[in-house]
This record gives structure tokens, sequence and C-alpha cells, in this order.
């Protein structure tokens, strides 16, 4: 399965002006915009991926010679665009191509891959709201119930007439430049000449009197203009290279404006592919791109990024409006070779809507990436109008192209450095110079707020090198380092994994030729760590990744303090066959600080199996709340530091240690572990797994399980639910895999229904939501069940028939299979613990399951709602026919329903530590201060002058919940006045005492001779 959308990261949140003419003349009204897309796969349209480029006629002569033998009937749709006279590297094939057809293509040596053509429609929203305060009026939903659909013309039409209560001013600066400091480059000469820029969005008007240099248009779409009849597109043009009112980064660079969606909000995948082409072949420098997507397995898209860098396109990519929930960078920007930028507001405070990391691409067995790489403004930035004057803005995919603005303003300043300045010299040099914000997480802020003079002080003396995001690891420095400084190491817990990002600026390509080596530090403790890793064979296109797996050795057991040491390779890079390779090499250490604690008791550990959740993409797996319409697909990782990062705050709080399985059951130890926790699984359970964790619960060991619905019958229904959701497509599961959960549970007489159910209840003085959850049909009779009154949602969404019924939603029970058995606690609904569609958090109702399962104590609430034993039901749920779960489980072999095959039992990932050299070395107090870029040459000198402060140059805006952020500017005029005034008084008072003494005698005797000469009198 291939991408089911591209998302256009238009995304967020708009302010727009009040007046008869320009924001900038008049107060703004605070409203945010919220992106929607309906994609949708061409009906029998396909693109062939060849290897390399070919022209139109060899490319369909292969494609010929592979479909010929299987008659199948088929076109090739015409492209009519600039790259159409040029050699391309796909093709659009319109046929119905089965499986075989399309591995009959598939064996051809120079065809690639062969995937659906993508339609994207483009949807805003707009709700009144603040980017970074608490809307008012709002539910606890994802969307605001009071949002009204507007078409894009009618967004960016000036005027409004909406009054959403009373609220605070706060000052916007007028010019995003100034508050950088580009005005100091401008001095220097600096001002984006020679520099190709290309902007992807909806066109731009060669006539609009902001710009000076527009180099070319082209448009890819299948209307014939070259004109933006949206605005976007000229907004973010302005942003980058504006050169009158609202001042762009770069006034002097060469617009290439790519025209890349149509004016009814429309794209295809292929427009994309062919301007991407067209990009490279005319050797674009910077490329700011305004669309992103939770799809990083959409391969045509991903390797055409690969591409543009690896062709030393620097690109500069949005990672998402979807904030602050974690887990939700979008793609290309999650991308390493990729530039990704979040969002700040002018109080250097997180932008509420900016998506937050960690990336999602390595799980489940390994961990997520740093990003986004760094932050900017993208909160109310003021840019061009559609025609004439300025208008404010927010979203990432504004701070998006202020980046990429000083990107290019950047690059005029070093373009005689040659092809030292590529994608990865770029953010290094951006990454190093960033300024770190206080008190917040790397996965929001990445390296920190953008410095743009520092960074082009860096670009000027930068030698090409290796370094590494994060440069440092520290699990004592809160607030960066979270999550790894939330919980300490311990002996017998699973490693700690840290994926490193490596940066090579010496080349597009690379390898780790020497190491890597662990040097632990004798004097503070490092011989305790044992360090294994893991490490991409290949570094390219200038980036990589290692990962660390760390552990505590057993001889520090009851040890509890700092333990340090650094990790050390070698990156060996050469540009050509003629190259001494010694001449390319570049040796990075990694400082690594962590804090080490005794062995927590069995009772407080818990392990989260992450194993066994599936997540889009790569297959379809929808929301576990139905009624979230607007968020159809689970793709956060359902991981404990991205959507369930609020309920692992709260275990953490509650004083218990969790750990994460990346692994099958049977790869660990559990008599460590008080309590598994499956939570959401789709995944299928090998038949070795479900052995074995029987014997573990015999053992003693606690199991928690938390599922969602599951109906074959809405699962198909869910396809035609709503016309914005893109679900063409039946899942091949439910919110949870309900039939898997039943045959783990089955050996103690445990089993969900397919009712759908929906609600709210109250259990002792909580009240809490049932979401789009499934009921228990099967439990021990000694056991403890808890009811309650709900809707059957799914009668609701099949035949539109409310019905509210009991049913058994929570159970808890004590086995009896030895005398320290475990205990078992299932619920039917995880919505009150996932962040993702968080109304009304059940954190209490967790404590009370762990206070159980920990304890063998059932609570007082569970007990008071106790109902009755209920009658088994005889037929369990099906795993629906013909379903395509075992395309992407990491179980399933083949499946047709539930006649299904399962792979081998993965080998358990178990890594060699790296060898100890031990060295006698003192550890600085901060490794933060310690990283820097390497650099060669003197510092550039940039231009002195006083900053100026012009309150009248401010713009009022309306922002909810804010304050004054005036007073520090009064207050530095306050200072300037009385200065000027001691400096007035000073000069007055010597100007009299000069006179009295020194020449008040002489003028005195000059006065009265003029006087006596003019009246012919003598003076006495």
């Amino acid at each position: 399965m291939r991408s089911l959308y591209i998302v256009l990261s238009l995304m967020s949140v708009i302010l727009e002006g009040v007046g008869a003419r320009t924001s900038c003349e008049s107060g703004l009204n605070s409203s945010q915009v919220l992106t929607q897309f309906t994609s949708d796969r061409v009906k029998d349209e396909h693109i062939v991926q060849f290897t390399g480029f070919y022209t139109t006629a060899t490319r369909r002569r292969y494609i010929d010679k592979m479909l010929a033998a299987k008659n199948v009937s088929y076109q090739f749709i015409e492209r009519t665009n600039p790259m159409s006279g040029y050699p391309s590297d796909f093709d659009i094939v319109s046929a119905d191509l089965s499986d075989n057809s399309q591995t009959r293509l598939l064996s051809h040596p120079l065809i690639k891959s062969v995937t659906p053509q993508r339609r994207l429609t483009r949807t805003l929203l707009e709700v009144p709201d603040s980017p970074d305060t608490e809307c008012l009026n709002c539910d606890d939903t994802a969307w605001n119930p009071s949002r009204r659909s507007l078409s894009m013309r009618h967004i960016f039409e000036e005027g409004s007439d909406r009054i959403f209560g009373r609220k605070l001013l706060r000052s916007v600066p007028r010019q995003i430049t100034s508050i950088l400091n580009a005005d100091v480059l401008w001095e220097m000469g600096i001002t984006g000449a020679g520099v190709k820029v290309a902007v992807f969005d909806t066109g731009l008007s060669k006539k609009h009197p902001h710009f000076k240099r527009i180099k070319e248009r082209t448009n890819w779409t299948n209307e014939k203009t070259l004109e933006d009849g949206l605005g976007h597109g000229t907004f973010v043009a302005g942003v980058i290279a504006s050169s009158k009112e609202c001042l762009g980064f770069a006034p002097n660079a060469d617009l290439h404006i790519y025209r890349v969606f149509t004016n009814n909000q429309v794209s295809y995948t292929s427009w994309f592919l062919d301007a991407f082409n067209y990009a490279i072949m005319k050797k674009i420098h910077v490329l700011n791109l305004s669309i992103g997507g939770p799809d990083f397995m959409d391969q045509p898209f991903v390797d055409k990024v690969w591409e543009l860098t690896a062709n030393h396109i620097i690109m500069v990519s949005a990672i998402g409006n979807d904030g602050p929930l974690y887990g939700t960078l979008n793609n290309p920007a999650d991308q390493m070779d990729v530039i990704g930028v979040g969002g700040i507001n002018f109080e250097d405070q997180i932008a509420k809507f900016s998506s937050r990391g960690m990336t999602t691409w390595e799980l489940p067995a390994g961990y997520g990436r740093l990003k986004p790489d760094l932050v900017t403004y993208g909160s109310t930035v003021r840019g061009s109008n559609l025609k004439k004057g300025c208008r404010s803005l927010s979203g990432t995919s504004v701070a998006s192209p202020v980046i990429a603005g000083a990107v290019t303003l950047l690059y005029s300043g070093v373009l005689h450095r040659g092809a030292v300045i590529n994608p990865a010299s770029m953010k290094q040099a951006l990454i190093a110079s960033a300024r770190r914000l206080p008190g917040v997480g790397m996965f929001e802020q990445g390296a920190g707020k953008l410095d743009l003079l520092k960074t082009f002080q860096t670009l000027t003396t930068y030698t090409p090198q290796v370094s590494l995001a994060p440069p440092y690891v520290d699990t004592t420095e809160c607030q960066y380092f979270w999550p790894y400084c939330t919980q300490p190491l311990y002996y017998s817990g699973l490693p700690t994994i840290v994926n490193v990002t490596i940066l090579n600026g010496m080349g597009v390509s690379g390898s780790i030729v020497d190491g890597p080596h662990w040097h632990p530090y004798a004097p503070h403790m490092g011989q305790l760590l044992d360090v294994a890793v893991t490490y991409s064979d290949h570094i390219w296109p200038w980036a990589g990744w290692i990962a660390l797996h760390v552990n505590v050795k057993e001889e520090a057991a009851d040890f509890e303090g700092i333990a340090q040491g650094h990790l050390s390779f070698t990156v060996q890079s050469p540009r050509t066959e003629e190259d001494d390779p010694e001449d390319f090499e570049s040796t990075v250490t990694l400082p690594i600080r962590v804090k080490i604690i005794p062995t927590p008791p069995r009772h407080r550990r818990l392990l989260w199996d992450q194993y066994h959740n599936l997540r889009y993409p790569p297959g379809y797996f929808p929301r576990d709340n139905l009624k979230m319409k607007n968020d159809p697909l689970d793709w956060n990782g359902d991981h404990l530091h991205t959507n369930f990062r609020e309920l692992y705050q709260h275990l953490r709080a509650q004083g218990f240690y969790v750990e994460v399985m990346g692994e099958p059951i049977n790869c660990l130890d559990m008599s460590r572990y008080g309590t598994l926790l499956i939570v959401d699984p789709e995944e299928e359970f090998f038949l070795e797994e479900i052995t074995k964790l029987r014997r573990d619960v015999d053992a003693g060991l606690s199991v928690i399980v938390m599922t969602d619905w599951y109906n074959t019958t809405v699962m198909k229904k869910v396809r035609f639910y709503d016309e914005n959701t893109r679900l063409w497509w039946v899942p091949d599961t439910g919110g949870s895999n309900i039939p898997a959960l039943n045959d783990l549970l089955a050996g103690w007489g445990i089993a969900f229904g397919d009712k759908v159910l929906d609600g709210a209840f109250s259990l002792g003085n909580h009240d809490t939501l049932f979401s789009s959850g499934s009921c228990l049909v099967r439990f021990p009779p000694d056991g403890t069940l808890v009811s309650a009154e709900l809707t059957d949602q799914g009668e609701d969404i099949l035949d539109g028939r409310e019905v509210r019924e009991t049913h058994p939603i929570l159970g808890v029970y004590q086995t009896r299979a030895s005398a320290r058995g475990g205990r078992i606690v299932v619920y039917g609904d995880s919505n009150c613990v996932d962040g993702a569609h968080l109304q009304k958090p059940c954190y209490w109702l967790m404590d009370a399951m762990l206070e159980f399962t920990s304890a063998g104590h059932i609570p007082q609430i569970l007990r008071d709602s106790a109902v009755s034993p209920i009658k088994p039901l005889d037929v369990l749920p099906q795993r629906m026919e013909k379903n395509k779960l075992h395309r992407y489980s990491k179980v399933l072999e083949s499946n047709i329903g539930d006649v299904y095959s399962t792979k081998s039992l993965p080998k358990c990932n178990k890594l060699m530590p790296l060898e100890q050299l031990v060295l006698n070395t003192t550890a600085p107090a901060s490794l933060y201060k310690l990283q820097k870029l390497l650099s060669v040459g003197t510092e550039v000198q940039l231009p002195l002058r006083i900053k100026e402060t012009l309150p009248q140059d401010d713009v009022e805006m309306d922002w909810l919940g804010s304050v004054d952020s005036l007073h520090e500017a009064e207050f530095k005029f306050w200072v300037v006045w009385a200065v000027l005034s001691f400096l007035v008084i000073a000069f007055i008072l010597y100007r009299l005492f000069f006179w009295h003494f020194s020449l008040r005698p002489r003028w005195r005797t000059r006065f009265l001779r003029l006087f006596s000469g003019l009246y012919n009198t003598s003076v006495i």
C-alpha cells in the first residue's frame, strides 16, 4: 500500500486583516484555519517508476514488453508540462492492473516501482482561536465544533466583522526580517543575489509589486494559468523574497515559481515528480516545500526527495500543524536530508500548532530520531497579500519560508565557497548556531531557534566535517532531553535506545570506517555501562544514523550515581575515485552522561507492548474513535512517548518505571516485571507468544489489556462514513485486533465481542467517556465485572438507530493456576488514555487497575460497581475475509480470513556491547556548552549598529489571554531620554559657569564701550 495522501501544509492558524486596505493598517482578528484533505486513488491510473531517466519512446517500449504477454488493455497518460520534452524516470499508465500484472512489470530490471496515482483535494475550516492559547467555548475534541467551511478564496479575502469576545492586545513586529537581523547582512551587500530559490505552491502573479526578480514561472497543473488564485503561494514567496512593504529575506534572489496546486486546491503525485525533476535540471539552490503528510513510505515521493538533495538542492519543509500532540511529524520534513522547521511565537514559545517529534519510522524495534531540526517564528508573520499589500498568517508553512528565505540569504553570502556549502553543511551551521529555548524539550524545538547572524559567521569559517544531532546525550538534563531525563537507568532494564543523526558535510555519500569505539571515563564510573550500536552502512544523501543501546552492568545493581564516557567513530567520504580517502575523513565524538539507580522492585516495573502495535503507514489502520471524522488514520505510533505521552508522565509521577517492548514476548524475561501493558494492539500474536505468556502469568506476571472497537460490517461501512476521510479502502482490522486478543486471552476464558459502544458513564465519583470501544462477552464467573449503559454506535453507523443497552466493559481476575499466579485486567476502550483523541482522561482508572495488578487489592470503586457474571457468548468475532493484514504484519505470512500461516518466530535482538577503552578523563560540567563545529580562518566581523526600536512600526494584534510585551521597549526609551536630558542639562550648566568665570569681564567692558559710543557718554 502506498501513500493515502500528500498533505499541503498550509495548515493552521491564519490572522486576517480587517479594513478596506491591508492588515498592516488596522487591527486583526484571530482565527484558526484547520486544513483537511481528501486524497483518493485515481481509478485505474498507476505511476510506473524507472531506475533511471529515459526518453518517452524507451519507457513505453519497456512497459509494452512487460504487459503485452498479459493481454492487458492499457494506455499512457500524456503529460503536457515543461518536462514533457525531456527524459523522465516515470510514466503514468491507465489500466486495471491486477497483482499479477504489477508483479510482471516489477520483474523488469529497469522498473523500480508501480504505485497508484493520487489526487489531493484541500479544504480549510476556520475557527476562532489563538495559536498559543486555549480557545474559548471549545470542547475537548481536536477540532472546534463551531468551525465553518470556507473556500481558500474566501479565507484570504480582506475584511471581517466577526467578534469573538474580549481579548488582550499584544504587539506583533512589523518586519520579520528586522527581528532576525537580516538587515545587518543587507548592509554588508548580502541580499540573496545569485541564488535560485524554488517555491512549490499555488503560483504567483508576474505583476505583483513586491517582487523584482521572478526568474521563471511554471505550471504543473491541468489549468492553463500561471497566476495565484488563492494567495498562499504569494505569501510564501513574499516571506522569502519580497522587496517592498512586508520585506522578505532575500529580495535579490532569483524566484522560480512552481504552480503545483489548482485553484480548486487539487494536486497529483505525478505533478510533483515532474516538477522535482525540472528543479534538478534547473540547478535550483534552495527549495521551499509547503506540503507534508504522515506517509513516509510513499516510496516514489521519498526517493525523489532524496534525489533532489543528492543533487545539492537544499530542501526546507514544514513539520506540520498537528501539535501539541507528539509523534505528529510530517514527511518530507522528517527525513534526515531535509531541514524540518517548527514554529514559535514572538515570545519565543513553541507554537501550539507546531508538530512534535519523535519520528516514527523506526518503530517498533527502534526509537525515533530528533526532529524538528530547528524552529523559528511562524505565528502572525507578515507577508505579501494576493494582489498588493500585506497580511499576517500563522503555521509551520509560514515558519518554513522564514527558514528558506534565511537560507537563501545566507547562501548568497557564501557563494564564493563553492561546494563547501551543501545541504548537510547548511543544516550543520543552522543547528550549531541555533539558540536553545529554555525549558523546552528537544522533540519540540530541535536544536533551538534560528540565529541568522551566528549561522552566517559559522558558514564563513566552516570546514567540511561530520557532526551529530543531538551532539551529546545527557539523561540528567531536563527538560531538553525529555523523555530520557525522566527515568534513570538500572540493571536488568531493557536497553535505552538513542537514535542519533549523522550529518556529513564532506560529501553526498560516506561510510563509517573506524569504530564506533566506547570510551568510559574511569573517574565518572563509565565502566558500569555497556554500550552497543547499530548504524547505517551507507551515509546517503548527506546523512545517516547511529543508534545507541545503553545497558547497566550487573555490578551496578545497587549503584546510584552518574556514569559518563564518549563514543567516537570516523567517517570517510571521498568525492571521486581519484581522491585520497584520508583527505576526506572526519572523526566525531558523542559525549554520554546517564543517571543510574538501584534496580526497582518487580511490582513497580511495567512493560509496554510496542511490538504488537501497527499504524499507518504502511497499512490502512483506522482511528480508534469513530467520531473523529477528520483524523481518520492511526498514525502516531501508539508509543509511550508520542500519543501516550500523558499516560507515561502519569505513570512516572505515580512511581512506576516503564520500559518499552519492541520484540516478541518470547525475547523477554517476564519475571522482572510486575505488569505487562497491552494497549490498542493491531498485530497478531505468535503461537509461541501465547504459550509463553500463559506460563509467565502462572509465574506471577500480571497483564492489563485495553482495546478498542472491532466489527467487520462497520469496517466495510466506514469506507463510506465520511467523504473527507480518505477511507476508500476497507481496513484490515478495526481500532484493535479483537480476534487476535481473544486468542491471547482464551486460556483464561476471556473474550471481547464486536459491538461498537459509545457514551458517558460514571464509576463512583468519576465521570468518563467510552469512545468506540468493545464489550466483554466471556469472562470467568469468579472474576469481577463492571458494566455501563452505552449507545450501540455500530447500529447508529449501519442503520441510523440509537440503541442504548447495558454491557460489561471492564473485568478484573485473579488467576488460579498457582498460588503465585498473576492477575488479569481487561477494559474495552483505550481512548481515555490516548492523547490523540483525549476528551476526558481516565488515569484514575489506570491507577485502579495497577492497584489490583501490583498489590492484589480490588479497589473499592470497582467492588461497588460489580455486576453478576455473564453467560459466555458462543460465537466470537471473526477476522475479515480477504483482508490484507499479512502485507504489513510482522507475524503473518499469509491469511484468508481466519485461515492463516505465520512466519517463523524472529530471532531476539541481542547486540554485543562495544569493547571498553577506558580513559582517565574528567568530564566537563556542561556537555551542551562543549559542543561546537570545527571552523577554519578568522571570524567574520559584522557591522556595528544601534538597533532601532520604533513603536510606530508595530501593528496591534488581537491575542487571547496574552500580556502586553511592550514594557521592555518602553523601558529602553525611558533610559535614552534620561541620558539625553542629563547631557542637555550638563551642557547648559557648563555654559553658564564658563560665561560667569571666563568671559563675563571681557564682554562687560566691550558692552560698556559700545554703549558710550552710541550715546556719547563716558564710562566710569
